[in-house]
């Protein structure tokens, strides 16, 4: 399992992850400095865990939006399929439809063709 070594808020932090996890893991972690050294900027000294607790929770606050955001477009999605599946059925009666029609106006057409070469 590989072992890389992060660095949040000046401290460094050894972590263990998955195979080819490393990059994404780093990111993370470039990420969570960001908002402590956010935080800091904007509040100043407060002490280095409720600066972490901080960044924490609007890192969590965001992955809420989120899941909000994807919850709202998987229904979205969902009616759309929905009305897809609707339209294909709508579609496949209407030609089943056209095809009897179709086949009533040559069945006419053949009975006037009839008629008219007994006719001669």
């Amino acid at each position: 399992m590989p072992q890389i070594v992060v660095t949040i808020d000046g401290r460094t932090y050894r972590m263990a992850c998955a195979e080819g996890e490393e990059d994404h893991l780093v990111g993370l972690a470039a990420d969570v400095d960001a908002r402590v050294a956010e935080l800091r900027k904007s509040f100043g000294e407060i002490g280095d865990q409720r600066l972490t607790v901080m960044a924490a929770i609007m890192a969590s606050d965001e992955l809420s939006e989120a899941r909000a955001r994807v919850a709202a477009l998987e229904a979205e999605l969902e009616a759309v399929n929905g009305k897809r599946e609707n339209a294909s059925r709508s579609a496949a009666s209407g030609r089943e439809v056209l095809v009897e029609t179709m086949n009533g106006v040559s069945e006419q057409i053949e009975r006037i063709a009839a008629r008219l070469e007994r006719g001669r």
